[in-house]
């Protein structure tokens, strides 16, 4: 069996590859693996706003209940808040049905652990294991009677993670006016009303969810409607969430699109001037730009980079005690407030910032400049293999070669669709465009999917 669990939890097409059936298997094995110190082992569970979620979910819970676990269902709610109330409420784990950024025809099923991680790859390769075992033995471990679990209804728990977000600031933001996209996803209840509490003057778009728009042309991954939104209303700024909520782009009151190395940036100089930003470090990834680097020298602050994927930026930061980190992408982790991305929680700390400087987002931004950054997806049969391909090898090494040490290419699979991303950085953008073009032309070639 190839390995379920991918950068980001298992993910695939609802009913398809991610059928109720494994659903339920994933359930039972993730409540034996990681409620292995009790007898009855507590799931906090969170959706977000996809038809197929309350399918996934009630399945999952099934599974987990077959076994003796009890479930929490929070209903639809920001992954992140996930991450918190499964710390705060002392549960044994928590489960998110969510794919996050993708199409609403997609789902995915991750878990956190009882302090809010999310789970390392051995904790995985466990539950898959227990899952192989469980397909080849037959269900070993049923209770009976007062030993079956239970699923309970929780879905005021919103309202304890939109205290903890507004408590993360004492700053009010009367005076600021937000343009919201909640992606017509998880963060179309909460958003407002976490801003609406601090004072800010909200305009929300795609807050209507119904099932299948989730991330339609809409969101973090698609800005040209917050920025005509932004423009249109006179806004101070536009907060961009994705589907699950854990990412944040902002949009400033020019139209200008402020990604997750600014955003991070940004906040890291005033945690410097705090003495919040410890070891005055940021973590970023191999992703970020080559701006975000030299800013940060300017600033006096060193840089981590790590592998693409906001778990790899938490393992850097949780090992070597690091304060901040995140994704040009808007992932974007503040430790001493929760332990995963929080798309939420990074637009009231930009706006805290904004507030205490008295500066607008375009002046802020100000202490970045991004160099030209070329992304192409290029749809493949298979990830794998790529690395071998001499074509693709000789291609990249061409471009390399061309850019020299003012630039850089960079190639990878996505950790969750079918695709290889090539990216390319210089400061010649028309050069990167024909470069970038030139390579995935070729990996279209020996790689890319076949037409019928």
């Amino acid at each position: 069996m190839a390995r379920l669990f991918g950068t980001d939890g298992v993910r695939g097409v609802a009913n398809e590859s991610l059928t109720p059936e494994l659903a339920y298997h994933l359930g039972r094995a993730a409540a034996v693996v990681l409620g292995r110190e009790q007898a009855h082992p507590t799931f906090l569970v969170g959706m977000d706003t996809r038809l197929s979620g309350s399918m996934l979910a009630d399945v999952l819970a099934a599974g987990i209940a077959s076994v003796g676990g009890k479930c929490c269902m929070a209903g639809v709610i920001p992954t992140p808040a996930v991450a918190y109330l499964t710390r705060a409420r002392h549960m044994d784990a928590g489960v998110v049905i969510s794919a996050s950024h993708n199409p609403f025809e997609y789902n995915g099923i991750k878990f956190f652990d009882k302090y809010g991680y999310k789970l390392p790859d051995e904790t995985e390769d466990m539950i898959e294991e227990y899952m192989l075992k469980d397909e080849r033995n037959g269900p070993e471990h049923r209770p009976t009677g007062a030993q079956i679990g239970t699923v309970t209804e929780l879905p005021d728990l919103q309202g304890e993670y939109i205290d903890y977000i507004c408590k993360s600031t004492d700053i009010d933001l009367a005076g600021i006016k937000i343009v919201h996209d909640a992606a017509n996803g998880a963060a179309y209840r909460v958003g407002p009303k976490i801003f609406g509490r601090l004072g800010a003057t909200l305009i929300p778009i795609h807050d209507e969810p119904n099932g299948i728009n989730i991330n339609d042309n809409c969101g973090s991954t698609h800005l040209e409607s917050i920025k005509t939104a932004v423009l249109q209303h006179g806004a101070d700024l536009g907060i961009a969430n994705d589907g699950d909520a854990d990412r944040c782009l902002v949009i400033d009151e020019k139209g200008n699109e402020l990604d997750g190395d600014q955003i991070m940036l940004i906040c890291a100089l005033q945690m410097k001037r705090e003495n919040r930003l410890r070891e005055n470090t940021i973590v970023g990834t191999v992703m970020s730009n080559i701006g975000f680097h030299k800013a940060a020298e300017k600033m006096g602050c060193r840089t981590e980079i790590t592998a693409v994927g906001d778990r790899y930026v938490l393992e850097c930061m949780r090992r070597k005690g690091y304060s901040l980190g995140g994704e040009q992408s808007g992932h974007i982790i503040f430790l001493d407030y929760n332990t995963t991305g929080d798309g939420l929680l990074t637009a009231v700390q930009l706006m805290t910032v904004m507030k205490k400087q008295g500066r607008k987002v375009s002046e802020l931004a100000g202490v970045m400049t991004k160099y030209p950054q070329i992304l192409k997806n290029v749809r493949v049969e298979t990830k794998s293999g790529w690395e071998e391909n001499h074509l693709i090898a000789a291609a990249v090494s061409g471009g390399e070669a061309e850019l020299g040490e003012d630039g850089r290419i960079l190639v990878r699979p996505s950790g969750t669709e079918p695709l290889i991303r090539v990216m390319a950085e210089g400061p010649d953008l028309k050069q990167l465009e024909r470069i970038v073009d030139d390579i995935a032309g070729v990996i279209e070639h020996e790689m890319g999917v076949m037409e019928e």
